[in-house]
């Protein structure tokens, strides 16, 4: 009879540090991924930024020369990211792939101009410094027209600077969300046991002698919480990385060992200040209170 009770009291207590292992897995794994989102949130902005792309629509007069040292000083000005040459006859097979037909044949002539796509870097897209840039490529003289899509830049840049700070806002409030989820775990796995902790400080021990196995046994809990949502975070990573290559996770060492260093940390931080209060509030009450 006495080994069956110390079997239930094996599984119980096994079933109530997985439960506690559990919750701060998944709760320091989502604060993982806002983490990722919010140290990434410059470099998502600004790959989406380096899509936005100016044309530089040439004139039918325009010398080769004019053409190749235009498309150098583009290539070489400090606001561009890449600077390509795109044919007439290049731009009428891209548009006929487009449209499905070949519109040459109908119009009997090609209408398109030679053209330099200039792909800028993310910290010159916005609505002034674009519209400075076109204007001092425009001024060149054998320049026909410089076309960018103006709407699309104030909205991309609006809504940016909207994302960001939503971005934080729901990365303190799951923080704090965090924390009181990992804290309420730990204080129902201490709540079990009230009555060993009331009848060691009748017994004669210390509060610090009572604390100590608590605090460090769910330390323990929370390291190997923090390293199951570090595994669950390499491998979301991972995923990323593979379907989405330019975002270039990996390159950025400094930043994700901060960020796994940081999981880690807050799992035993929060285990170790929830442990200590939860005890410290057992240790302070009565024995009659501990029945409610």
């Amino acid at each position: 009879m006495s080994k069956s009770f110390e079997r239930y009291q094996k599984r119980k207590l096994i079933s109530s540090y997985f439960s506690v292992v559990l919750s701060i897995g998944l709760v320091l794994f989502l604060l993982g991924i806002l983490g990722l989102l919010v140290l990434n949130t410059k470099k998502l902005a600004d790959h989406f930024k380096e899509q936005i792309t100016i044309s530089v629509f040439l004139k039918d007069n325009a010398k080769e020369v004019e053409i190749e040292q235009l498309q150098n000083s583009l290539a070489m000005a400090d606001y561009t990211k890449s600077a390509t040459y795109v044919s007439k006859e290049d731009a009428a097979e891209q548009h006929s792939e487009e449209i499905g037909e070949n519109f040459l044949e109908f119009l009997g002539y090609n209408p398109l101009k030679n053209s330099i796509d200039v792909q800028l870097k993310a910290d010159f897209v916005s609505t002034d410094q674009i519209e400075k840039i076109a204007a001092d490529i425009a001024a060149k003289g054998y320049v026909d027209e410089v076309s960018y899509d103006k709407p699309l830049i104030a909205l991309l840049t609006e809504n940016v600077k909207k994302i960001s700070f939503w971005i934080l806002a729901a990365s303190a409030v799951f923080t704090l969300i965090a924390v009181l989820l990992i804290n309420s775990s730990i204080r129902l796995s201490i709540y079990s046991k009230r009555f060993i902790i009331k009848t060691m400080q009748m017994v004669g021990a210390t509060k610090r002698f009572i604390r100590r196995p608590f605090i460090w046994t769910n330390i323990k809990l929370g390291m190997l919480g923090a390293v199951l949502a570090m595994i669950a975070l390499g491998v979301v990573l991972y995923y990323i990385n593979e379907n989405f290559p330019e975002l270039a996770l990996f390159q950025d060492v400094v930043v994700l060992s901060l960020l796994f260093a940081g999981v880690f940390v807050l799992g035993v931080v929060i285990s170790l200040v929830s442990t200590y209060f939860a005890t410290q509030r057992f240790l302070n009450l009565r024995t009659d209170d501990l029945y409610y």
